[in-house]
């Protein structure tokens, strides 16, 4: 009970300063407007999109890079060791030649093995390279670039064309202090796309990616808002993040021996610039939206909720020394006491409540009254929670313009609290356990592609 009405606590202050923001922040202007005020003093980017075995939608995804509206931009493309034609449906679409490029290697990685550029899209550089996970391939891609802005994706992910414009502003309107930005990841199953781009903005069919659907909502529009006004943002999706170089190489780069490299490559430049006792900050804006393609088998989610509770913990672990350590502000103090008591233990209470209870109550030490009272106040503020993420949604971003959408993720909101949010658990604590055993890799998802017959990739 004493973990459960303090994670309600915190989803409250999280609600609460997500929604202030919002009203206080209203949304950046339309995309002509944001053109015309940033455009010319927008800072060049370099895009680094790590592919293993992405055959599926890699042409997609780069086409819709391409497409960017964006002034001084690179794509760079990270083939890392991929053993389907990932490398081949590249050099075909994109009539890439071999190619050379002088770099310093600050950042560690696996040997390259090749080069490739384009005459046609004079923007795009392929790195292919043995393979050495995403945290590798992503230092390749930083050592080989060349903007003083790096900007991070999954290469099965899809930016919306203002996408970049809108994340680049906090460094354009606080260059000095803002060293990294997070935008909003949201779900690609059953949108439709043509040519790279999200023509049509719709919902998946899929039980578990409409579930995960108002998951994102949830994470991203009051979890990554709140946490970023309170400045305690501890964690940048890997799938759309940008960075300052300079930080990025002062640090070498993301570590290639975790599977949580996104959270990792945070708490490591939390704590470098505290140690340095630099003024900085990092955000996270809603606005700039990276659509993804996510699991749609209890298989492929589940190894992918393991695989995120195993980097957390790894992470945390590591850099255990910021725990409740003043030197770190509030990173150490909230950030970490977060992490620990909420993502670490909280599963392991929760689940051992799952089990204790029924026995509790079949040996009559809980009363039925109060147990049921309690699930179903338990029950009643999840799905209010939910609610209020969709609420959000529709104040801020609208990319569900049909009102059938909102209905059925509220339906959503409603039903992921039978049966879901056990399994989640369930997931973490599995997590958990191969942490402790080592054991666990990356695992295999099954990815439909976008518009393409469904097929595996790792």
């Amino acid at each position: 009970m004493a973990f459960g009405l303090t994670q309600n606590a915190v989803y409250l202050l999280l609600y609460g300063t997500a929604l202030q923001s919002f009203i206080t922040d209203p949304p950046a202007p339309s995309s002509p407007q944001l053109w015309r005020r940033y455009g010319d003093v927008a800072p060049p980017v370099s895009i680094l999109a790590p592919a293993f075995n992405e055959e599926p939608t890699i042409v997609q995804s780069v086409q819709s890079l391409l497409a960017l509206q964006y002034g001084d931009f690179e794509v760079v493309v990270i083939n890392d060791g991929s053993t389907d034609e990932t490398l081949k449906q590249l050099i075909e679409a994109f009539e890439l030649a071999p190619a050379s490029r002088s770099y310093e290697e600050v950042a560690p990685h696996k040997p390259i093995r090749a080069l490739y550029v384009s005459q046609a899209q004079p923007k795009l550089l392929v790195i292919d390279k043995e393979n050495g996970g995403k945290g590798d391939a992503l230092n390749a891609g930083l050592n080989l670039s060349r903007a003083s802005i790096i900007c991070a994706i999954d290469a099965d992910s899809i930016l919306e064309r203002d996408a970049l414009l809108r994340a680049t502003r906090p460094f354009i309107e606080d260059p000095e202090r803002v060293v990294a930005v997070g935008g909003a990841i949201r779900i690609a199953n059953g949108c439709t796309i043509v040519n790279g781009q999200v023509e049509r903005t719709g919902l998946s069919r899929n039980p578990l990616a409409l579930i995960q659907t108002v998951e994102y909502l949830r994470a991203f529009l009051m979890g990554r808002v709140g946490w970023s006004k309170l400045g305690v943002l501890t964690v940048i999706a890997g799938a759309f993040g940008l960075f300052t170089r300079t930080e990025l190489l002062a640090i070498r780069g993301w570590s290639r021996d975790t599977v949580g490299e996104d959270f990792e490559l945070v708490i490591k430049l939390h704590r470098y610039l505290r140690d340095e006792k630099r003024d900085y900050r990092m955000v996270f804006i809603p606005e700039p939206v990276c659509w993804t393609e996510v699991p749609e088998s209890l298989g492929a989610l589940g190894r992918q909720r393991a695989r995120w509770q195993r980097g957390l913990i790894e992470t945390t672990i590591t850099h255990r020394a910021m725990t409740l350590n003043p030197r770190y502000g509030r990173i150490g103090i909230v950030g970490f006491a977060h992490l620990w008591l909420l993502d670490i233990v909280a599963p392991v209470v929760e689940v051992v409540g799952y089990i204790l209870a029924p026995v509790f109550w079949m040996f009559g030490l809980l009363s039925t009254e109060f147990f049921l009272a309690y699930l179903m106040l338990t029950i009643t503020f999840g799905v209010m929670v939910s609610m209020g993420a969709v609420l959000l949604e529709e104040m801020e971003l609208r990319r569900y313009p049909r009102p059938v959408h909102l209905l059925v993720l509220a339906a959503v909101a409603v039903f992921e609290n039978f049966g879901y949010r056990q399994l989640h658990n369930g997931w973490r604590l599995w997590g958990a356990w191969q942490h402790l055993t080592n054991r666990g890799g990356w695992g295999e998802m099954t990815r439909k592609g976008f518009g393409a017959e469904p097929k595996a990739a790792d």
